[in-house]
């Protein structure tokens, strides 16, 4: 282990300073053995930091304090794993003429291993008196024991939480830079997306063959359906970095048009399929028209995906009153346990069906709800399933 940085200190003086029981034990540890100094001590090869003290003797040592390694105990207990505990300098055989007790001038000693879960050597639970000390006793020792067990099992639950909250902040700039990519990503697709759908645009509106007409709608359909992804995929991005669904809220003077052309554009990604459209109700309107056309396409390319391909979707619109705006498909009904994380991103009802979309499109329209102050809620029955976009009344 190389020698510690100032923030590696800090930080474990700090992780012993967040184990509240750490200066009750140094008390215990004083009080019931008569010992004057005790301290937590990080240990390392090289180093010997002090990182909790309780000292009556004038020690001089605080939190943060160190020792010259080389001049402690503590350094011999690293390297043997074992405990030291003295009694008497003076007659211990083994210390009585060590250099450590003459320099720190104490004549009773005891310091235990703290070691970590993963095996790893931390430092010690010692204390020092200038006076001899009974600690050899099995109830000393025992309690000295299971007070290093204690801090290091404190220790390592810390260890293991800041771990977790560093995983954690780790994976949060990474989505974050995932998500910052995916929306520039998608920005960047937009251009080439839309220069080929403007491409079968114009290849439509000339004199081809039937084979050709054919691959050029194929090509408009496809694109269609890319740029649907795209706008949920952005959509989804820019709310998860914070930005949430924007709107541009203003009076529409014929709101059914919009909803008109984005029916135009789904019967021709979806040939041979009946979509309904009833707008009679429906008149000048303050909303986002692209946000609720974007929520249109999502709801009624659900429907066409899910639903029953020999039946009409359904869609109305109407605004006398609240802002209604229904689309209803028949067939298979939505699973009851699927309900409730049906608006999550990435749900699809747990349908069969088409399981290829990215299963943004309810959850892009809950959110384009929610940013008008409306709501969208779901009724689904063995007769037909229905989607339901309500903008209070101004």
């Amino acid at each position: 282990m190389s020698t510690l940085n100032k923030f590696e200190i800090d930080r474990d003086i700090l992780l012993i300073g967040r184990i509240p029981v750490i200066s009750k034990i140094l008390k215990v540890v004083c009080d019931t053995t008569g010992m004057g100094f005790a301290a937590v001590a990080r240990v390392t090869d090289e180093q010997w930091v002090a990182c909790a003290v309780r000292d009556e003797i004038n020690f001089g040592l605080a939190p943060g304090g160190e020792l010259k390694l080389e001049t402690t105990i503590c350094h011999e207990i690293r390297q043997t794993g074992d405990p030291v505990i003295i009694n008497e300098v003076n007659t211990d055989p083994t210390f009585a003429s060590h250099h450590t007790p003459a320099m720190y001038g104490f004549q009773s000693y005891i310091s235990i291993p703290i070691v970590l879960g993963d095996g790893s050597f931390f430092g010690t639970l010692c204390a020092i008196d200038p006076k001899p000390k009974i600690l050899s006793t099995p109830g000393n020792i025992g309690m000295f024991q299971v007070f290093a067990e204690l801090i290091a099992t404190h220790l390592d639950a810390l260890i293991s939480h800041e771990k977790v909250a560093e995983q954690l902040v780790e994976e949060k700039r990474i989505a974050q830079l995932r998500e910052e990519f995916i929306a520039i990503l998608g920005h960047d697709l937009r251009t080439p997306i839309n220069a080929t759908l403007n491409g079968a645009q114009l290849l439509m509106e000339m004199p081809l063959d039937k084979t050709s007409l054919r691959i050029a709608s194929m090509i408009q359909n496809s694109s269609f359906r890319m740029n649907g992804l795209i706008e949920n995929m952005l959509d989804f991005a820019m709310g998860r970095m914070g930005n949430g669904i924007t709107l541009n809220r203003r009076i529409e003077e014929n709101p059914a048009a919009g909803l008109q052309s984005v029916i135009n554009e789904l019967r021709s990604v979806w040939p041979g399929r009946e979509i309904h459209l009833d707008v009679s109700g429906l008149h000048q309107s303050d909303i986002d028209s692209r946000r609720i056309a974007q929520l249109l396409s999502n709801l009624v390319g659900n429907a066409l995906a899910y639903g029953d391909k020999e039946k009409p979707v359904l869609v109305t619109a109407s605004n006398e009153g609240d802002f209604l705006l229904a689309v209803r498909n028949y067939g298979a009904p939505i699973r009851k346990e699927a309900l409730p994380r049906l608006f999550q991103p990435f749900s699809r009802g747990d349908l069969e069906g088409n399981k290829n979309g990215l299963g943004l499109g309810l959850y892009i329209s809950s959110l384009i709800a929610n940013a008008h102050g409306g709501t969208l809620t779901v009724e689904s029955n063995d007769s037909f399933t229905e989607f339901t976009l309500r903008i209070p009344a101004a």
